[in-house]
């Protein structure tokens, strides 16, 4: 790392670390407790976040004595960014994210994983559990429900938003391919971060801390390889939805937590009826918080996710971790 870096983890048990991915190189934040783990815990953020979206749960993990794992995801941070075209878009979809998530633990040594998840990261730990159902053991995502997978015919975004859910109709402009070319600067990235960051919670709690350097690590973070390569997880709908047709379930059967976030105007808590038809093992909390919440509310947060961790092993304490 150069001199003249931000690092948010310096003198933390939080180091950086990378592999080799399906070909593809990753970036790792690996928080290691002291003497024997218990089992590892994978965490994967969404948009606009990177691996540090994490920074306030993984000393949690790390204090119960878990290995935690955060990832960038592609197209984020340290990891690699394949530029589309020629790459093809499926690098950037669900079914690649589980297979490298999945990659990455084998190398580890993990037979078994716990995985939370927020935002996008939540609707990728539920496809890992799709996909690879005996990787994971536990699972918890914030924020984000769970959907199942489509068996009819695609339907696109712009359909959905115009008949069903207006409020994603952002996500339209996202992979547009405009949003980049107001970015390509290090003061325009800076002033796009703190006003998706900085605005006030519920209570007036901020999403960022300026004096601790979190604005600067993350326009440091998104100008690596700029934001267009994120903005590609917009643009696999049909991707996702053509690998998915090969799914043969869509029961995830592991002990689920979901937390909501009660002023959450992206995936308002009204989003998860139903989920219970699906995840039979289903717990759901709340907290007060905008989409924000790991940032908001991360004690609230850490408690709950805590709290639920220790119930569910004592209730299945011979999960191989």
């Amino acid at each position: 790392m150069s001199t003249n870096e931000i690092d948010l983890f310096e003198g933390s048990p939080v180091s950086h670390c990378f592999a080799e991915l399906n070909g593809q190189r990753y970036h790792y934040l690996l928080g290691s407790p002291k003497g024997q783990a218990k089992g590892t815990v994978f965490l994967i953020h969404g948009w606009p976040d990177c691996s540090a979206g994490w920074r306030n749960q993984m000393p949690m993990f790390v204090e119960m004595g878990y290995r935690c794992v955060a990832p960038d995801m592609m197209g984020y941070g340290r990891t690699a960014a394949p530029k589309v075209p020629p790459h093809s878009l499926g690098l950037y979809g669900q079914k690649r994210a589980a297979d490298d998530i999945k990659e990455l633990a084998r190398q580890l040594g993990c037979s078994q994983i716990i995985l939370g998840g927020h935002d996008w990261g939540g609707a990728i730990v539920y496809r890992v559990a799709l996909w690879h159902p005996t990787l994971v053991s536990h699972l918890f995502s914030v924020c984000t429900p769970y959907l199942p997978p489509s068996k009819g015919p695609f339907i696109p975004l712009e359909t959905i938003v115009e008949k069903h859910l207006p409020r994603f109709r952002y996500q339209i402009h996202l992979a547009s391919g405009e949003v980049e070319k107001l970015l390509d600067t290090k003061e325009a990235m800076r002033d796009f971060i703190k006003g998706m960051y900085g605005s006030h919670g519920p209570n007036g709690e901020r999403g960022f801390d300026v004096y601790k350097g979190e604005l600067d690590y993350y326009t440091q973070e998104y100008m690596r390889s700029g934001i267009h390569s994120t903005l590609n997880w917009y643009r696999t709908r049909q991707v996702n939805h053509e690998e998915e047709l090969s799914l043969n379930q869509s029961i995830i059967d592991i002990p689920v937590l979901f937390v909501a976030a009660s002023k959450d105007s992206a995936l308002p808590p009204a989003m998860s009826a139903g989920m219970e038809k699906y995840i039979p093992r289903l717990t759901r909390m709340e907290v007060t918080a905008s989409h924000w919440a790991l940032e908001e509310k991360a004690g609230e947060v850490n408690v709950i996710v805590r709290a639920w961790l220790n119930a569910a092993l004592r209730s299945h304490p011979k999960s191989n971790l």
